[in-house]
């Protein structure tokens, strides 16, 4: 539900889903149009459908426990890299890291990666650099501090170096800090 929903918008909703559908099996059994209309009012109808799919696909080959492995979760319908990552890291302490396109903008920011963003060079580059970063058994924490990081404060208009508890390690953020004080940048 939070993928491109703010949290203060799924809220009721998720409490509402979780009501009608509180375990995974409950899910799996419902109808296709049944899950929609629990749904409806957050848009994106094919998560819904994807959920509930992912939902008969855990319960029919997984005896109704979902993986915590990344390269399983992948498999799932609707679960992509990311999505597999921060899962298996937050909900399961597996020690990976992902990366949302917040966590891009400040990997690439702090380490000055090179390369046109959004191609599969840099793409790659982001994602080994993510995983040789997580600190083993805060994987889940580091995932989201990095992307709450990039959510409020390394912004992709309006960037707070000058606020971030990163800066002094921060390549870019150094060098914009020392411009906004109006010394020249190294």
């Amino acid at each position: 539900m939070l993928q491109q929903t703010q949290v203060v918008r799924v809220e009721e909703y998720y409490r509402r889903f979780l009501r009608r559908y509180p375990t995974i099996e409950d899910l799996a059994a419902a109808r296709p149009g049944h899950v929609r209309d629990a749904w409806a009012g957050l848009g994106y109808y094919a998560r819904a459908r994807n959920l509930h799919a992912a939902a008969r696909e855990v319960v029919r080959t997984y005896d109704a426990v979902v993986p915590a492995e990344p390269a399983l979760l992948a498999r799932l319908p609707g679960i992509g890299r990311y999505t597999a990552a921060a899962v298996a890291s937050i909900a399961f302490g597996q020690d990976v890291g992902t990366v949302d396109t917040n966590v891009a903008r400040v990997l690439g920011r702090a380490f000055r990666l090179r390369g046109p963003r959004g191609s599969s060079a840099r793409a790659k580059a982001v994602w080994r650099l993510a995983h040789r970063l997580v600190p083993p058994g805060r994987a889940g924490d580091w995932n989201q501090a990095l992307m709450d990081l990039g959510a409020t404060l390394c912004t992709a208009r309006t960037p707070q170096c000058e606020r971030c508890p990163v800066r002094r390690a921060c390549i870019t953020g150094l060098r914009r800090v020392t411009t906004l004080r109006g010394r020249r940048s190294p």
